[in-house]
Parts: structure tokens; C-alpha cells; sequence
């Protein structure tokens, strides 16, 4: 089963993000062989995190559960909030939906325009 999976920061915890990097990447080093996609989100102006989004292969809905709050950033309090949903892709080169309607477009609060 696929999960999607977005940890948000808590404001002002910027600090115990930077100090917790090794534990954090240690604990999604285990996850790695699952792990679809990943990485962390950015405010305005794409220099401060916001959390991250990470989209992983897990067996079932107890482990994506582990894997969200037994993560050491959750467990420190560095997140104000986390968001864990099923996740399925769409399919390649988004079935159904007609080329036209691909135009690259910003993402709402993604940081600087993506292009």
C-alpha cells in the first residue's frame, strides 16, 4: 500500500529541526527501499523548510502510522501537524486528462514559481 505522508513544522522549531538532521535521516534510511518520493517543503521565497512530504510503500495502515509518528522530529515536536492519506498514482503521463489541460502551473504556497 502506497501513503502519503506531509509532516508540517511547528513555528519556531527550526533550531531542533537542524539539530535532529542525523536521527531524521538515520530512521528514513530504514524506509528507503519503500520510499517513492520525498522531500521537504519550503515557504515563501524557498529558503525556510515547512515540513516535509515523503510518499512510501508500506504493508499496511498500521505501518504508515509508524512511520509518520514514530519518526524523531514527531516524536521531539518539531511538527505542528502531519497529514497520512492512501496514495495511488494516477497512472503514466496522467491518464485522462487531455494534453491541453498539462500546462505548467504554480503550486499554491510551493515557494517560488516552479517552471
Amino acid at each position: 500500500m502506497r501513503f502519503f505522508c506531509y509532516h508540517r513544522d511547528r513555528p519556531g522549531s527550526a533550531a531542533l529541526r537542524d539539530e535532529l538532521l542525523e536521527e531524521h535521516w538515520s530512521y528514513m534510511d530504514r524506509y528507503a527501499a519503500g520510499m517513492i518520493a520525498r522531500g521537504p517543503t519550503f515557504g515563501r521565497g524557498g529558503e525556510t523548510a515547512t515540513g516535509g512530504v515523503h510518499i512510501v510503500d508500506l504493508p499496511d495502515v498500521a505501518a504508515a502510522r509508524a512511520f509518520a509518528f514514530d519518526e524523531p522530529n514527531y516524536q521531539a515536536g518539531v511538527y505542528r501537524d502531519v497529514l497520512l492519506r492512501r496514495w495511488q498514482r494516477a497512472g503514466p503521463h496522467h491518464v485522462g486528462f487531455p494534453r491541453r489541460q498539462r500546462r505548467r502551473r504554480p503550486v499554491s504556497g510551493a515557494g517560488p514559481r516552479l517552471r
